[in-house]
């Protein structure tokens, strides 16, 4: 297996506080084994994409981590553990929440996949490097 997809639905808070139900895709492969990859789908047929620190993501299920453009940190909501995404860019920023138990199951099959500190291993410098140079030519 190379390709670890989790699908749930986020939510994001808009500036009067409500909430609104974005589809979203978390992904991991062992070709970028230091990155998580998460769609958003927002409606349209293209998603927004952010790709990030699977380390950020994991630290982010237990505490507050993360600085700059992505910050992650768990909360409760009643009895429900909820997951916090804060997301910045030029554009703007969003908050967008979720179930976190799904996640954090997830980000453990990431971490049977390629182990923390393997990472290195899973990286095929040569093959990336000789496909680069293809597509350049």
């Amino acid at each position: 297996m190379r390709m670890l997809e989790h699908r749930c639905l986020m939510g994001l808070k808009d500036p009067s506080g409500a909430t609104i139900p974005v589809p979203t895709r978390l992904s991991y492969s062992r070709h970028d084994p230091y990155a998580v990859r998460v769609d958003f789908h927002f409606g349209g047929e293209t998603p927004v994409t952010w790709v990030f620190a699977r380390d950020l993501l994991a630290a982010g299920t237990r505490r507050a981590s993360g600085q700059g453009d992505v910050r992650a940190w768990p909360t409760r909501s009643g009895r429900r553990a909820v997951l916090n995404l804060r997301l910045s860019s030029s554009d703007g920023h969003a908050l967008l929440t979720g179930p976190l138990e799904p996640v954090t199951r997830w980000l453990e099959r990431t971490y049977r996949l390629v182990p923390p500190g393997r990472e290195s291993r899973s990286l095929h410098l040569d093959d990336e490097l000789s496909r680069l140079l293809g597509e350049a030519a």
